[in-house]
């Protein structure tokens, strides 16, 4: 779960750094880059609620 909060985190990051850059100065290029990041984060996002719901069941039992 480390793991894959680490991975989410730096996509994050790079869809930040990159959407912004898109807003901020009109680049393009970054703001393909920052879709691209957030197609990544999808899945990501979609194993840590799974995993998370796990842990929660888990405890409750």
């Amino acid at each position: 779960m480390k793991e894959l909060l680490n991975q989410v985190e730096k996509l994050t990051y790079t869809f930040q750094k990159d959407a912004c850059s898109q807003l901020d100065k009109g680049n393009k290029a970054a703001g393909l880059r920052a879709h691209r990041a957030s197609l990544e984060l999808e899945p990501l996002l979609k194993r840590f609620r799974k995993l998370s719901l796990e842990a929660a069941n888990n405890k409750a039992e």
